[in-house]
């Protein structure tokens, strides 16, 4: 798979998830959408979606409701591409979405792989592809970044790192779409530092390269751990995402 097909595919399930032709995301003007729910979205959005911004550099697609419609696109257009997605800007947008009991949420980037750059990394420690059966028992805090615990049935595969027969790392990939599966990886913090994260996550990307799916990464803003990861597995930054959500839900995700 070259990187030219793999963008391809990125933006046509972006397409799905914004209710949009992938062709949107390379116009120079911003796009605004009414969100609709479609069963070719990430099975974890929870569409439709009041407002979501998502940008691939060239400009915003903006998926709303029709009540979030006016004030999403008076936002995006009275700032630059790369400012509506960092503060003081925000503040502005949360300010508009206020009166409709909305804050903004999630804040992520996301990482798709440079083909010519992933490869097998070496760490010191084996590695062992696991299945289903080989991980059922591994759902728990410890590998929660790794594994889908409310939803299951999405991981297809993981790579374990094992010192003797301790389990010290784990990369697991959620089939989260039909093409895409998206990659989560923890290491025990005494192991950290060594490499493991990173050969983790190429051999699990190129696992699912040969599985005919491709691979992507997700990573807030302030991770650097997990960005320096991404890059360092031959991973490189695709497209950026801001969703709002209602307040209650917002305050409920704060502990």
């Amino acid at each position: 798979m070259t990187n030219k097909q793999i963008l391809e595919i990125a933006l046509q399930q972006s397409a799905y998830d914004c209710n949009c032709s992938a062709a949107d995301f390379a116009l120079k003007e911003n796009v605004v959408t009414i969100s609709r729910a479609n069963p070719k979205a990430r099975r974890y959005m929870p569409l439709p979606l009041e407002c979501d911004l998502v940008s691939y550099g060239n400009n915003i697609v903006a998926q709303v409701s029709e009540r979030t419609k006016s004030s999403v696109a008076e936002y995006i257009n009275k700032f630059g591409v790369s400012r509506c997605f960092e503060t003081p800007q925000i503040n502005i947008l949360n300010d508009l979405l206020s009166p409709l009991d909305l804050k903004i949420c999630f804040m992520a980037q996301y990482f798709m792989p440079d083909v010519t750059h992933l490869k097998e990394l070496e760490c010191g420690y084996d590695l062992y592809i696991l299945q289903k059966e080989d991980f059922a028992d591994l759902y728990g805090k410890q590998w929660s970044n790794c594994l889908t615990s409310g939803d299951k049935e999405r991981d297809v595969l993981a790579v374990g790192a094992y010192e003797n027969d301790k389990l010290i790392g784990l990369a697991g990939c959620s089939a989260d779409c039909e093409m895409m599966y998206q990659i989560g990886v923890d290491v025990l913090p005494e192991y950290r530092r060594k490499g493991v994260a990173s050969a983790l996550t190429t051999r699990l990307a190129l696992e699912v390269l040969a599985l005919g799916k491709v691979p992507f990464y997700c990573a807030a803003w302030s991770n650097i751990p997990s960005i320096r990861n991404a890059v360092k597995s031959g991973f490189r930054p695709a497209w950026v995402e801001l969703t709002a959500k209602n307040t209650s839900f917002v305050h409920g995700l704060i502990k």
